[in-house]
């Protein structure tokens, strides 16, 4: 499957906020927000003009860079989301939230997502006491994130639990950085989104 191999900072730039996809050098000076707070190329310090469907566009490629997903991904994941109860866009937040990657993530295993995934496709993890290497696998109320024991050596992971006391652990996850292990205790809501994502042009821009 194609994935995106170019500069991270300029997704970042090119979306107008930080999406946080260079662990930390996201939280650093070094950020090519701080730097340079307009979209690459020559025209990025020009003033676009958005119609209602650019405006839905840039969200939805906000919302799937942020996750890291394709195209087609995307459209799989909001295609599941509009066959669910409930609100589309809720239910899509939903279903972002608690792939295995982003949970990897949340609890602290890593500094970014990208590297989450790295790390799940590698086998470091098991759900429920079972190794897997599928990042989009989605977890279910209950399910327990367990770090492999020949993988808790491991500086990079070590110190990226080392900084989860600064960063606060969301509220539908828990973590026992005694045992490397972590649980979704119930469903994410929709509060416990920190980056301002607007799901509702999303569902507006797939609806047409």
């Amino acid at each position: 499957m194609a994935r995106y191999t170019g500069p991270a900072c300029r997704l970042c730039r090119r979306e107008g906020m930080k999406l946080f996809l260079k662990g930390d050098r996201c939280f650093s000076e070094k950020c090519a927000i701080e730097r340079r707070n307009y979209p690459p190329g020559q025209h990025g310090q020009s003033r676009p003009r958005f119609s209602d469907y650019g405006v839905q566009l840039r969200e939805k490629q906000k919302v799937r860079r942020v996750y890291g997903l394709a195209e087609r991904q995307f459209a799989n994941v909001m295609a599941r989301a509009t066959r669910m109860k409930g609100p589309t866009g809720e239910n899509l937040i939903q279903l972002l939230e608690r792939r295995l990657d982003n949970v990897v993530f949340r609890m602290g295993f890593a500094t970014s997502r990208a590297e989450a995934r790295q790390l799940v496709r590698h086998g470091h993890f098991q759900v429920n006491g079972r190794r897997t290497t599928i990042p989009s696998m989605v977890l279910k109320p209950g399910s327990r994130v367990t770090l492999g024991e020949s993988s808790r050596s491991i500086s990079r992971i070590t110190s990226a639990l080392e900084a989860l006391e600064g960063r606060s652990l969301p509220p539908w996850l828990e973590i026992d950085k005694a045992t490397f292990q972590g649980t979704v205790k119930t469903l994410p809501a929709r509060e416990d989104m920190t980056l301002p994502i607007q799901e509702q042009l999303v569902v507006e821009l797939y609806s047409r």
